[in-house]
């Protein structure tokens, strides 16, 4: 039966697993050790999703160096609006993950600073659809 197969990763996997119990779990302090074998511990795509997810908070952090006027209100508050949702959801999924809500909740806050920061500048410069824009391929 199909759904029965094993994965050829999966040997992968349960040996990168079984590696690390036997060479990093011993390592850890004792308040570490819990989280090792936790249902969104290290070993689960509960753990890896949200570590790659800091990525975005990243992005946004770095937006903070972008003029405002250059920053998009639709990919900003698709962040924040997902952030939301997305950190809502954490609480009530099983396993609760709060490592992954941790990391929705910092996408939703750079996605409300940057609305934000469009925001006042749109406020302050009344005329902003009239500014200059550079676009990708322009000089």
């Amino acid at each position: 039966d199909r759904m029965h197969k094993r994965h050829p990763l999966s040997a992968l996997y349960r040996l990168i697993c079984n590696t690390g119990d036997r060479l990093v779990y011993p390592l850890l302090p004792p308040f570490a050790k819990p989280a090792w074998n936790h249902a969104a511990g290290p070993k689960t795509v509960f753990f890896w999703a949200p570590t790659i997810k800091w990525v975005l908070v990243g992005a946004g952090l770095a937006d903070l160096a972008r003029p405002a006027h250059k920053l998009s209100p639709g990919q900003n508050g698709a962040l924040f609006v997902t952030g939301a949702i997305w950190t809502r959801y954490c609480f009530v999924i099983n396993p609760v993950n709060v490592y992954l809500a941790s990391v929705n909740f910092f996408v939703m806050l750079t996605g409300l600073v940057q609305l934000c920061r469009i925001a006042q500048f749109r406020y302050t410069n009344p005329n902003w659809e009239h500014m200059h824009h550079e676009h990708p391929g322009s000089h």
